[in-house]
């Protein structure tokens, strides 16, 4: 129990220390502290005695005093002060220097502030430029895009006759016969657009290499005289039109036009949506062993 009291007791002791350091030191910092024989010179008698030669300041005079001791920023001593106090007549302020914009200059904060959105601003126009770029259209004549001459009609055939699709690289398509005795089960199935029934009556198909499953490259299998996906198996027949596997549809194809030229042309800026599953115009089958 004596042990707590002296516990107790001692730390009200610190805490009472504690607190008169900071005060002391609060006051310092305010005031500063005054020396002993300041303090005892000032309860003198002759402290509270004017000065000779100087007659006593009254409350008034004292805040101009005090007054003039600020707006002089310090300067000019006690002489001109009790000066400036004791005259009747007020003293002009003089008017403040006017202010160069230019020796101002930028403060850091609006140096920063600007940066940053000078910055916001180049990266914003940066990143438009690249969607417009990418969203441009870059279609040379010629290329893939555009109206592609693949070449004579006589060419094409000779390359049929081996029993493979004439292949364009520039029209990234396959170019095989289609049956002109099949022409009206085409046009009566619905699944065909007309450009691509005018390609029909010529005797041809322009088919897109993807596959429509996941874009794929779709080779050629000669053995079984059907396109076959080595990808995940998805079968065409040789007009396009789908036979097995997990593709949604048939082959993607173009219009075809054969010229008066005796050339062949196929339109690659639009791709026509091959026909729906169960399409089956030419009855096909599978000639030979598959590929894949």
């Amino acid at each position: 129990m004596l042990i707590a009291v002296i516990v107790v007791i001692g730390v009200l002791l610190l805490l009472a220390l504690v607190l008169a350091v900071a005060r002391r030191t609060d006051t310092e910092r305010a005031v500063g502290v005054l020396s002993r024989e300041t303090r005892k010179r000032d309860r003198s008698d002759a402290a509270l005695e004017p000065i000779a030669d100087e007659a006593p300041l009254t409350g008034r005079q004292v805040e101009k005093l005090a007054a003039a001791e600020r707006e002089g920023g310090g300067s000019g001593g006690v002489g001109t002060a009790v000066l400036v106090a004791s005259s009747t007549a007020p003293v002009p302020l003089a008017p403040p220097p006017p202010v160069d914009l230019e020796a101002l200059g930028v403060t850091r904060r609006q140096f920063l502030n600007r940066a940053i959105l000078g910055m916001f601003g180049l990266s914003l126009a940066g990143f438009g430029a690249g969607v417009l770029g990418f969203l441009w259209p870059t279609i040379e004549a010629g290329g893939f895009g555009s109206v592609i001459n693949v070449g004579t009609v006589t060419s094409v055939l000779a390359t049929i006759a081996t029993k493979q699709p004439f292949y364009s690289p520039d029209a990234r398509a396959y170019v095989n016969p289609y049956p002109a005795i099949d022409v009206p089960k085409a046009k009566k199935s619905g699944a065909y657009s007309d450009p691509i029934l005018d390609g029909m009556e010529a005797g041809y198909v322009a088919l897109y290499q993807k596959c429509v499953h996941l874009g794929c490259r779709v080779p050629w299998c000669l053995s079984s005289q059907w396109f076959e996906c080595p990808c995940h198996g998805s079968q065409y027949n040789r007009v396009g039109e789908k036979k097995g596997g997990p593709a949604p549809r048939g082959l993607d194809r173009f219009a075809l036009t054969v010229n008066g030229d005796g050339t062949m042309s196929i339109n690659t800026a639009v791709v026509f949506v091959g026909p729906p599953i169960g399409t089956n115009t030419t009855g096909q089958e599978a000639e030979g062993p598959h590929c894949h």
